[in-house]
């Protein structure tokens, strides 16, 4: 008998014009409803239909919904490159148009009508974007998101229509995930409850004792900030390797330049020449003498921080003291400063250590931060 995630039935099923996805992590949500988009075009071949698949951000989408919509269609042997405008971001698929747009186009996204709108990770993005995208839907529209925002506007505009349904998933409603990935997840029981909340039992996050909370998003880096350091957090099989700009102007502003998973210290070497100033200092975590060594020998103007006594709080104490931006491109930067919280006890009782998750991006800016911090005798960040 066939396997299938709970997501593609919930989505094969659903009769109302509003599906909502809400889930933890890798409950397969975003591939499920990108395999029900293609079965959908295939129903109605001939149609010529608009297929509107939507993130914030380009490169996000790029990385995420786009790749996946690809790999399942040359899986499936229907991938024709004669259909696939890459300029445009559009794909004929069964004679219907498949458009992928982000919210940083807004002539596309205040653009043309169309018949279906799926709109990935949606808490990312705010009301007013959500309203001028469903003003130009005629048909179904579709929304997948993590639950970690505890405030969105999917609460309270959209859940409570009379035309949305509901669906929830957690990672056991995937049935393809490896049980390494399994072991992985449930390892997550041991972290800070409200963590285990989201992001293994796929509910709505309780923030209530969030680390940051007196950052702003801003559009870009304002004019007239000062390039002072990158931030480099190393990853690579579960958890992403970071790359943030770090500005100083009304105190700091933060960019996203990369998150991603799986990246060799070659693949940091060619994204740092890509991606950042020559001669402006990367600064990474100490805890990874090796990787830095080979990233300076291949030229790059890379240090390493050398953590003191409570450094990692320290240099939290440090952010919380100046007022704190980051952009709207650095979508993962938000969702952490959204998700990071300080541990709990087992009497319900914040303590002053963070919960180590959730901190990609967020070490990765403390780090290039760091480089203009002095605190002698205060678990200071030393430099070498």
């Amino acid at each position: 008998m066939r396997k299938y995630a709970k997501t593609y039935l919930d989505f094969r099923g659903c009769t109302t014009r509003i599906q909502i996805h809400q889930g933890g992590s890798r409950s397969g949500k975003t591939y499920s409803i990108l395999m029900g988009i293609i079965e959908l075009c295939h129903r109605n071949a001939g149609s010529g239909a608009v297929l509107t698949i939507c993130r914030k951000t380009l490169p996000a989408l790029k990385a995420t919904a786009m790749r996946d919509f690809f790999e399942i269609c040359e899986k499936e042997g229907i991938y024709d490159p004669a259909h696939h405008n890459k300029t445009d971001a559009t794909y004929i698929l069964f004679g219907n148009l498949v458009e992928f747009i982000s919210i940083d186009q807004p002539q596309k996204v205040r653009g043309r009508k169309r018949d279906f709108l799926f709109l990935n990770e949606a808490n990312e993005i705010g009301l007013e974007d959500w309203r001028q995208l469903v003003l130009r839907t005629t048909g179904r529209i579709v929304l997948d998101y993590n639950p970690s925002d505890a405030y969105s506007w999917i609460y309270t505009h959209v859940l409570t229509r009379t035309d949305a349904s509901f669906f929830k998933t957690t990672y056991l409603d995937n049935p393809f995930l490896p049980e390494s990935v399994v072991e992985e997840i449930e390892r997550l029981r041991q972290a800070d409850p409200n963590f285990w909340r989201v992001y293994g039992l796929g509910e709505r996050a309780e923030l209530v004792n969030a680390v940051y909370n007196h950052w702003k998003e801003v559009p870009e880096v304002p004019a007239g900030a000062k390039l002072i350091a990158y931030g480099l957090d190393f990853g690579f099989t579960n958890d992403p390797s970071a790359l943030v700009a770090v500005y100083e102007g009304d105190g700091y502003i933060f960019d996203e330049l990369l998150y991603s998973p799986n990246m060799t210290n070659m693949d940091l070497v060619r994204a740092i020449r890509d991606l950042c100033t020559h001669g402006v200092p990367v600064v990474a975590d100490s805890a990874e003498p090796k990787s830095i060594e080979e990233i300076r020998r291949a030229g790059i103007n890379i240090v390493a921080t050398k953590k003191g006594a409570d450094s990692v709080r320290a240099g939290i104490d440090h952010l919380r003291s100046k007022p704190m931006a980051v952009t709207s491109r650095s979508t993962n930067g938000i969702k952490e400063l959204r998700a990071y919280t300080w541990q709990i006890t087992k009497d319900g009782n914040p303590t002053n250590f963070p919960v180590d998750a959730n901190n990609h991006f967020l070490d990765a800016a403390r780090y290039g931060a760091s480089w203009k911090m002095r605190r002698p005798n205060y678990g200071s960040y030393a430099i070498g």
